[in-house]
Order: structure tokens, then sequence, then C-alpha cells
């Protein structure tokens, strides 16, 4: 009896070593390309480092500095956070709703729907769509498409005018965010098992919304929290996607992101203390945008 059960504790322990050996590739990765970097971020926001010399601590003037001197900065910050607000929810909805749309036709029309929605996000020639849509004389689709019908009797500087950058750019960041997410969530809504259906009409749900908010969505938790958190960190990390277009820095710095003020600070002035002190704000913002979204989706089917 003993020895059976010797056997079976080194039989678990050998379970639990050969799981934790699977595991390890993917937590060695974890670990040092995103654990450290985010500690050793963290900690260099707390100095002046300029990659040559060794840092040396300066406490929080580098996030004072952030926030009571650098107007810059704060320009950066409101921008990141309205293209945040706009584009984070839209995007995700525009994703799921689209998924849930192609899901339901056959396969082959399924498939090529699919790779019509996913490819912008891939594909380097939408910024030359764009320009092309969007071209400031009158040649430019927009322009041209205005004037014919009379709404206007010039050329809009749609690229440069900051009246009117900021839409151009939801736009561009909308068109281009139909991702990862995107194909998530079709996997999800075309891997449900049928028999919940079946069994939710037995138990009352009568009609398609009702499936939709109790079978449907509950059976994709995991699938909703990933396409959450590519839409958070999309629309934080937006900037690059549009220098193509606008430029860097764009006019009156109308587009202007932290993303950017980061770049500027570690790749151009080797300010990385300071560009550490920007990266920690953005990863807070990013975090907590988190943790609002996983209190949301845990009240769906509720």
């Amino acid at each position: 009896m003993k020895k059976k059960k010797e056997r079976k504790e080194r039989y678990t322990r050998k379970q639990i070593l050969t799981g934790y050996g699977f595991l390890a590739p993917f937590l060695i990765m974890f670990l040092v390309f995103t654990v450290i970097p985010i500690v050793v971020s963290v900690v260099l926001s707390f100095a002046y480092f300029n990659g040559f010399s060794l840092p040396s601590f300066v406490g929080l003037s580098n996030y004072i500095k952030l926030f009571l001197k650098d107007e810059l900065f704060l320009k950066a910050l409101s921008n990141t956070l309205a293209f945040a607000l706009v584009t984070g929810p839209l995007s995700y909805f525009l994703c799921l709703v689209l998924a849930w749309v192609i899901s339901e036709f056959p396969p082959k029309i399924r498939s090529f729907l699919t790779l019509l929605f996913y490819a912008p996000s891939i594909c380097g020639g939408v910024y030359l769509v764009f320009t092309i849509i969007f071209s400031e004389n009158r040649y430019g689709w927009a322009n041209a498409i205005l004037m014919d019908l009379g709404i206007t009797y010039k050329p809009i500087y749609w690229l440069t005018d900051p009246k009117y950058m900021f839409w151009v750019a939801l736009l561009v960041i909308l068109w281009t965010s139909l991702g990862s997410s995107f194909l998530s969530f079709i996997a999800g809504f075309l891997n449900i098992d049928e028999s919940l259906y079946e069994a939710g009409a037995i138990d009352g749900v009568s009609n398609r919304w009702q499936e939709l908010w109790y079978i449907t969505l509950p059976s994709m938790k995991p699938q909703l929290l990933f396409g959450a958190v590519m839409s958070i960190t999309g629309s934080f990390g937006v900037g690059p996607i549009l220098d193509g277009i606008f430029g860097n820095p764009s006019t009156d710095y109308a587009l202007y992101t932290m993303v950017h003020e980061l770049s500027d600070y570690a790749n151009t002035r080797l300010e990385l203390g300071y560009a550490s002190a920007i990266a920690t704000v953005l990863f807070a913002l990013m975090l907590g945008a988190n943790q609002i979204v996983q209190k949301i989706l845990a009240k769906v089917g509720d």
C-alpha cells in the first residue's frame, strides 16, 4: 500500500514537472521580454540615464517635469486619451459586430470577407489609399466629390488642417484595427457548442439577441478578453501608424501622442530615464483600462 502511494506521488510529481516543462519556454520569454523590461523601466524612471554613463537617482524629478513643465507631453497625453476613448471602444465593437455577421455566411463567402476586412491591418498600401482619398488638391477623391456636389468650392486641407486631421486619423485607425481581435472573434463564434443553443431554447431563450447575450458572448469570454487587450494596446499605441499620412510631427502637434514623445526622448535625445517615466505612465494607463474592461466583461451574460 505504501509503495503504491509512493508510485502515485512520483507519477503526480512527474506530471507537474512535465507541465512546467511545456510552460517553461513561454515563461522564460515572458520574463525576459516583458517582466524584466517593465521593472527596469520603472526603476529608470526615477533616474537620469543617457545610455552611456551609469544611472543617477533623481527621485520624482522626471514625473514632476512630465506633468508640470512639459507642455508637449500634456498635449501628447490628451491626444492619446482622446484616441483611446474613441477608437478603443469603436474598434472593439466594430470587430465584434463584423465577426458576428461574417460568421453567419457560408464557409467560402466567410473566408473571402474575412480576408477582405483583415487585409488592411497587415497591408502598408492603406497609407497610399488614404493619401489619395484625402489629397489636398481638387483631384483628391474627397475634395472632388464635395466640390462636384457644391458642398465646398475650394479644396479642404484634410491632412494638415487640425480641424479635420483627427477625424481622418480616426478613419485610418478604425480601418486598420480589424486585426487579431477580429480573427479571434470569428474563431470564437465558429467554435461555440451548438448544444448550448438547444439547451437555451429549452430554458426559455427565444430570439437571437437573447442567444447572443446569454449563450454566445459568455461562451466567448476568453476571445472577448483577448480582443479587449489588443484593442486597448492598439488604441494607446496609435501614432506611428499615422506618420506615413500626416507626417511627424503633424501640424501644430495635432496628432502628437505619447508614443511619439517616448520615441523622441528614447531614440533622439537619449534621455532614457525621462523616456522610462513616459513609458511607465503609458503602461499604468493601459493597465488601468484593462482592469476596467475586465470588470465590464465579467458582467456579460448576467
